[in-house]
């Protein structure tokens, strides 16, 4: 591409658990000192190992939501600080996770504060998981209005927490509750003709079993210093556009019982101008979402991808 679009249609968007991969970041941040610092300091506060467990390994402990959060969080803010001053961008937006990134990103928080609260967040999530016997499932192929009748349904039989914690894509939405109720659901989907596959996590989260862990998390909140938003923050409670520090503020301490609204902020991005997303992370999870959320415009759009270090290579549409 001869050259970027402009930067009031572009969204830089940051992708959450489920994205990480093995060796993510270590090309930036062998090439970049001040990602490699960003990793030391996001080992003190997780007080772990992180670039052992992502550089060096494979195994099972990549997906542990207590070593996950701070690492892919930083791999998202180096990749950002990458681009950012070469890059001009409209918005930002996260998924999940990827908020906080976002919130750095928009400098609502420094990049330690969201350090060290994905790093709180990840422990208090995994904390709360253990004994509640709670669990999630991605349900394809049949509408959002099918699966919320399919939620309220499973919600009245059984008695049981179920949410939809995800509305990724208008045939893609993530369930998460009690697991009785999310394999009950699972149930229902196969009659209506559509599929329910269970995620490997170890809590229900975006959902009120979360409530606990939220209640910790927003008391933590209360003692970090949040300011204006430089760039408009799309959150994923409301999917709508925020600037102001209270709000924002006020919302993220939801954040973890409420669904993350990824196809509402798509299109409200649209709505509001953007026309070309920007994924700052690992494997392209987001990219992967554009299409089928994006199936009814008739307007072009792009997705943008970041070329790899050391030669970034700016950016090029596919």
């Amino acid at each position: 591409m001869s050259q970027l679009p402009h930067a009031a249609s572009v969204a830089a968007i940051f992708p959450g658990q489920g994205s990480q991969e093995p060796g993510m970041g270590r090309d930036i941040a062998e090439h970049w000192p001040e990602a490699m610092e960003l990793w030391k300091k996001a080992e003190a506060v997780a007080q772990a190992p992180l670039r052992e467990i992502y550089w060096e390994g494979d195994g099972e402990a990549m997906a542990e939501t207590r070593y996950l959060q701070p690492a892919l969080t930083v791999t998202n803010l180096t990749v950002w600080g990458q681009v950012r001053s070469r890059t001009p961008v409209a918005c930002v937006a996260g998924h999940s996770l990827g908020e906080f990134a976002a919130l750095a990103a928009a400098e609502v928080l420094s990049a330690e504060a969201v350090l060290e609260l994905v790093t709180l967040r990840g422990r208090l999530m995994a904390e709360a998981g253990q004994g509640q016997d709670g669990a999630m499932a991605a349900v394809l192929k049949l509408q959002k209005s099918q699966v919320e009748e399919l939620v309220n349904t499973v919600t009245e039989e059984t008695g049981q927490e179920l949410r939809i914690a995800n509305y990724n894509a208008p045939t893609q939405l993530v369930v998460s509750g009690r697991r009785s109720a999310v394999e009950r659901l699972g149930q229902l989907a196969k009659e209506h003709k559509g599929r329910a596959v269970p995620l490997p996590v170890s809590g229900a989260f975006h959902s009120p079993l979360m409530q606990g862990a939220a209640q910790e998390l927003a008391g933590y909140m209360q003692r970090l210093h949040w300011r204006e938003a430089k760039l408009p923050v799309y959150l994923n409670v409301t999917a709508q556009a925020e600037q102001s520090s209270e709000t924002i503020h006020s919302t993220m301490s939801e954040q973890m019982v409420s669904s993350v609204r990824w196809s509402q902020t798509i299109a409200a991005q649209w709505h509001d101008g953007i026309r070309f997303w920007l994924e700052l992370g690992p494997k392209q999870v987001l990219k992967k979402l554009l299409a089928p959320n994006l199936k009814d415009q008739s307007e072009d759009w792009g997705a943008l991808s970041v070329g790899s270090l050391p030669d970034m290579a700016a950016l090029e549409t596919e």
